[in-house]
C-alpha cells in the first residue's frame, strides 16, 4: 500500500539524535511499525528489527534478556517491548555504558504495563513520543501543524485546502483514522472495528484489569 507521512517522522528522528532509547507508545494499528521500519531504512545503519509478537524471541527476551541484547545488538529496533519487561534492566546498564544516541528503538501498545518497566529503570534516559490514528491533515495529504484558534493564521491555512463538504466530514468521521481503511487496504470498516475491539481491546483491557481501578 502507499505509505502515508506521518507528523510524528521528524519529531522522532530528533529525538532519535539526543536520547539512547526512543520509545513510542500508541494504539495497535495505527502505524507505529510501519513508520518506524521506513525511518530506519532511510537511516541506512543497519538497524536491526525485533518483534516480541515472536514467541520465540519473546521468550528469550523474559527469559535471558542479557543473551537477548548480546544477539539483537544496538542499533536494534524492538517492537511490542511491553511484552518483556525484563529487558529494562538490562538496556539501562547498556544505555549507561555507552551513551550513544538512538542506540534503542522501542514500541509498545500497553501503555499501563509499559510504564511500570519504564518509570523504573529507564527515567531519565528515554524519550516517550505518542501516536494516534491519521489526523485529517496526515490523511488528506496537508502539511500538519500545531493546533491553533489565531484567526489569521487559521484563514491562511483555509486557503491551502480543498474545502470538504458537510457530507464529506460525515464520511470522514465513520471512516476513522486507522491507515488500513484511509489507505484503502481495508474497504470493510464495520468488520474491522468490530474485529479489533474483539481481538485487541477486550484482551488488553483483561491484562490490566486487576491493575487498574
Amino acid at each position: 500500500m502507499a505509505y502515508i507521512n506521518r507528523a510524528m517522522e521528524a519529531t522522532f528522528k530528533r529525538m532519535a539524535q539526543e536520547f539512547s532509547v526512543v520509545l513510542l507508545t500508541g494504539p495497535r494499528q495505527v502505524g507505529k511499525t510501519t513508520m518506524l521500519k521506513r525511518l530506519a531504512e532511510a537511516e541506512n545503519v543497519n538497524r536491526e528489527y525485533v518483534t516480541l509478537d515472536d514467541i520465540t524471541e519473546r521468550e528469550m527476551a523474559k527469559s535471558d534478556p542479557k543473551l537477548f541484547l548480546q544477539l539483537h545488538k544496538p542499533p536494534v529496533f524492538i517492537d511490542e517491548v511491553q511484552y518483556a519487561p525484563e529487558l529494562f534492566p538490562y538496556i539501562k546498564i547498556y544505555v549507561d555504558e555507552h551513551q550513544q544516541a538512538g542506540d534503542f528503538w522501542l514500541t509498545g501498545s500497553q501503555i499501563f504495563k509499559l510504564m511500570d518497566g519504564v518509570q523504573e529503570s529507564l527515567a531519565g534516559r528515554v524519550c516517550l513520543l505518542h501516536m494516534s490514528p491519521l489526523s485529517q491533515a496526515e490523511a488528506c495529504g496537508y502539511p500538519s501543524e500545531l493546533f491553533t484558534v489565531e484567526l489569521e493564521r487559521l484563514l491562511t491555512r483555509s486557503k491551502a485546502v480543498t474545502p470538504a463538504s458537510i457530507q464529506e466530514v460525515f464520511e470522514r468521521i465513520w471512516r476513522g483514522g486507522m491507515p488500513a481503511i484511509v489507505s484503502g487496504v481495508k474497504k470493510e470498516q464495520a468488520a474491522v472495528y468490530s474485529s479489533y475491539i474483539s481481538t485487541y481491546i477486550d484482551r488488553d483491557v483483561k491484562e490490566i484489569a486487576d491493575r487498574v481501578d
